[in-house]
């Protein structure tokens, strides 16, 4: 064979290796600009302009980290993160961390199904109708797929993520200052400006993806083998859901920001880019935000079912059929009935609700991280593949700074007048 098209064999080769690998990485961090998530971004770039740019690189870095280690968990053991702290650390532990995320993953899909109904009204639709028909494309996406097929679904989502660049192109920000802001942290002592800082960080990183992320590493059959691949496959969806985020603010500094309006809610902002940046920008935005909170309402009850299904020792796989894994997909399809249907409610204390989650989710991460610690440090574990020295370090302070964030985040939602509202 000629020297090139050996060559051109080996990169294709090394091109298909790399497309069996990805997926769980790119998913997991992309899930988590879900309706909250674009909801507390918008609120960052439209309240506090480009201040709220320079704090994305270090989120970014943070962000890999935990990813990382929750990838190398997967790949190594074979096992998912609730299998592992059942056979580490006892029934009693697993039960209340499975308890407490269980809420968590419920409120935050009643968060996502309220995102779909605030997307479509501001296209226009009613809830009444949206909300019932994306829970039943969202359920049909799962259980009648297997995981390859369900797993293109969720990376052909992720692209769909490409209309916030857009928005912002069509916002025409001062590009040259969007690059100075980006480099050059511009810090205020303001509790308001305090409170965004916190709400990026702990937005970014929440207790539902350590679950879902390692167990879609093993559920696509991915070893330690793969595992500079699958490395790769969490860099690239971490980088891909920092530049999301980034241009989500960058379209509200540049449009809501730059007029001195305020926004309260992530509808405030769609609505506001509408006669701001035209028609077309505030559309795109809505329909980022439909996307978003779909996907997401697909994404946080698979987690559930796979989280409680490892916890239990059922079968918990997608390429299992209804009759082979029931109770995964019972868990699922109730997941998925309970939050669109309390969103339905008139009247529902949906606020009260988002607002306790966030206090469980700052409670609960420094608990699932610190776990996450223990085990990777597990040399009869993990082998080789343990945390270096200089790794356990930078983990270490990831784990207490977002830690103490996310408790902070939770502590001033309850009671607002600690940080400052």
């Amino acid at each position: 064979m000629l020297p090139w098209r050996r060559a051109t064999g080996k990169r294709w080769r090394r091109l298909l290796l790399v497309l069996a690998v990805v997926g769980p990485g790119i998913i997991t961090a992309n899930v988590d600009n879900d309706a909250g998530g674009i909801a507390v971004y918008s609120l960052a770039g439209g309240n506090h302009g480009l201040a709220a740019v320079w704090p994305l690189l270090p989120v970014g870095l943070f962000l890999f980290v935990v990813q990382e280690i929750s990838a190398r968990l997967g790949a190594v053991t074979g096992k998912g993160l609730a299998d592992l702290i059942r056979e580490n650390f006892g029934l009693r532990l697993t039960f209340w961390v499975m308890l407490a995320v269980t809420f968590i993953n419920l409120t935050n899909g009643m968060s996502d199904f309220a995102g779909v109904a605030s997307a479509a009204e501001i296209l226009g639709l009613s809830r009444y109708v949206a909300v019932p028909l994306g829970a039943l494309l969202v359920w049909w996406i799962v259980v009648k797929g297997s995981y390859a097929r369900v797993e293109k679904v969720f990376l052909g989502a992720c692209l769909l993520y490409v209309a916030y660049p857009i928005s912002a192109f069509l916002a025409r920000p001062d590009w040259a200052e969007v690059g100075r802001a980006l480099i050059v942290p511009r810090w205020s002592p303001h509790p308001g400006y305090v409170m965004m800082l916190v709400g990026i960080v702990g937005t970014t990183i929440a207790p539902w993806m350590q679950f879902y992320q390692q167990a879609a590493v093993v559920d696509k059959g991915l070893t330690a083998k793969d595992y500079r691949w699958t490395r790769l496959d969490v860099l690239v969806g971490c980088v891909a859901a920092v530049i999301v985020v980034f241009f989500i603010v960058v379209t509200c500094a540049s449009t809501i920001y730059a007029r001195g309006l305020r926004v309260e809610s992530v509808e405030d902002a769609a609505q506001a880019l509408f006669p701001l940046a035209g028609r077309y920008c505030g559309t795109l935005f809505a329909l980022g935000l439909l996307n978003a909170s779909l996907f997401a309402a697909c994404i946080l009850p698979l987690a559930t079912a796979y989280q409680l299904s490892e916890g239990m020792g059922w079968e918990r796989r997608l390429d299992r059929s209804l009759q082979e894994a029931p109770e995964f997909y019972f868990i699922y399809t109730a997941l998925i009935v309970l939050s669109a249907g309390l969103v339905l409610i008139p009247g529902a204390p949906l606020l009260q609700i988002m607002y306790l989650s966030q206090v469980l989710n700052g409670l609960l991460l420094p608990v699932v991280l610190v776990l996450m610690l223990l085990l990777v440090n597990r040399a009869g574990l993990m082998g080789r593949y343990v945390n270096s020295p200089l790794y356990n370090w930078l983990a270490w302070a990831c784990v207490l700074l977002v830690s103490g964030l996310g408790l902070w985040l939770g502590i001033t939602t309850v009671f607002p007048s600690l940080g400052g509202g």
